[in-house]
């Protein structure tokens, strides 16, 4: 970054805040620790993994076919998809092999490790989930294809994960629909190129898992099939996306608890609901989360864009993180932070404690949005947001008439920043800055009225 600029900038907040010293000082420190926030990528070689066909010498191959799986979609091969688990796990180097151009019916599996070392699952064909709830094993009703306590193993494949959600869909309650791949208490994984689709619920969970690199993997569901996350991080460190598409009927990417050190590269959202810090807090819960970078994204028709959810009465926080180079297309709610998230079915009380968030930059933010407020920062009354720090921002919308919304927010920008955000630096609550075109005007509402938060 431009010293020279930064120095000028700081220099105009001076006259800002009628105040030099610590302010100018804390700007600065807010501004390098953001900007040299990087994630190590372990992983970084993701697209050059090589095919376990090139020059797999030593390489034992389990295929599932030799456990007597038939793979016509109708018939059960549970067990032969355990027995060659069983097999591949204990051998080293092997390669457990599903091979293509057939449809594996498998019910709700635990595939434990420790195993051996560098084994390769090799998925080439389709894993089909029963599509009927009456099928599904009832000793493991909240999971599907359940990888845990492994290290250093390779998935990948041009194979196809699906979950045969539909009849799930149907039912509103959340209970006793099954996500479709969880890697679990597992280390040094590498995911690559596989298809994951129509899930009961969310797609893919990493979970209390420690460095995982994740390239060239799609997620595919509807656009209303509830609860589908694409990808769902949980209490897992040092985690790299990289050129992912994920189109599903909820957070592209959703970001919990006692996670930090992700980093997502080259990701393609849409529909959904956008790529999510959260939501955290929720029953009075500590949510921490920290050290987040999404460099390079392009969002399309989702009804959030960049979003951080958090309940009332909550605790911890979330901190350091980085959103920059994103394009998004008819997007609602392109940048948000919403501290009263509810998603319960009847109104969240309101409480006075909440996780704090500081540390945000958004950075090179693009595009168009259905919203008329195309930044949202309704923030805590007793837990401030602060430090949120926005430069290159330029979010239109059709009729011309963009609007910033700032509710206990606290932070900055610099360069172009359309809609303007002076309400960042103003300490009152319930401000909105107006932005069409080339005037801006400020109007303040009435607090109790603006923040009515559900669902988005």
């Amino acid at each position: 970054m431009d010293k020279l600029f930064l120095v000028s900038f700081l220099g105009l907040l001076i006259a800002a805040y009628g105040v030099a010293g610590s302010i100018i000082d804390d700007d600065f420190n807010i501004l390098g620790e953001l900007e040299n926030l990087d994630i190590a990528e372990e992983d970084a070689d993701l697209s050059e993994i090589p095919s376990w066909t090139s020059g797999h010498g030593g390489k034992v191959v389990v295929n599932v076919d030799s456990f007597g799986a038939v793979g016509d979609g109708v018939s059960d091969d549970t067990q032969a998809f355990r027995k060659a688990w069983d097999t591949a796990c204990s051998t080293p180097k092997s390669v457990l092999l599903v091979p293509p151009g057939r449809r594996y019916l498998v019910n709700a599996t635990r595939f434990k490790g420790p195993c051996a070392d560098s084994l390769v699952v090799q998925i080439d064909g389709t894993i089909v989930a029963p599509d009927k709830p009456k099928n599904w094993d009832p000793n493991l009703p909240r999971l599907w294809l359940d990888f845990s306590k492994l290290h250093g193993v390779l998935f990948q494949g041009s194979g196809v994960i699906d979950g045969s959600g539909s009849k799930w869909w149907a039912s509103s309650c959340k209970k006793n629909k099954s996500n479709a791949l969880t890697i679990d208490s597992s280390s040094s994984i590498k995911v690559k190129g596989l298809t994951i689709q129509n899930s009961q619920q969310m797609n893919f969970v990493i979970s209390k898992s420690e460095s995982v690199g994740v390239s060239e993997v799609r997620v595919s569901c509807p656009g209303d099939s509830p609860n589908t996350d694409g990808i769902h991080i949980t209490r897992s460190t040092n985690v790299v996306l990289q050129d992912c598409k994920i189109e599903t009927g909820d957070d592209c990417i959703s970001i919990v608890n006692a996670s930090s050190a992700i980093k997502m590269k080259r990701i393609y959202c849409g529909p959904g609901h956008g790529i999510s810090i959260g939501s955290l807090g929720k029953d009075n819960s500590t949510g921490i989360v920290t050290k987040v970078v999404l460099d390079t994204a392009f969002l399309r028709e989702t009804t959030n864009g960049l979003r951080i959810k958090t309940y009332q009465g909550g605790s911890g926080y979330v901190r350091g993180v980085r959103f920059e180079n994103v394009r998004m297309e008819d997007v609602a709610n392109p940048i948000i932070i919403d501290q009263f998230y509810c998603d319960l079915p009847t109104p969240c009380q309101n409480q006075t404690s909440a996780v704090k968030i500081s540390q945000i930059m958004y950075r090179n933010i693009s595009g168009t949005t259905k919203s008329k407020e195309a930044m949202k920062f309704a923030c805590s009354d007793t837990v401030p947001c602060s430090s949120i720090v926005l430069s290159n921002i330029n979010l239109e919308k059709k009729d011309g008439t963009v609007e910033t919304y700032c509710n206990s927010a606290q932070g900055f920008g610099y360069g172009v920043v359309h809609p303007s955000a002076d309400c960042l630096s103003s300490h009152d609550k319930g401000f909105i800055v107006v932005d069409q075109k080339q005037n801006a005007e400020l109007a303040e509402l009435n607090g109790d009225q603006r923040i009515l938060h559900t669902e988005l």
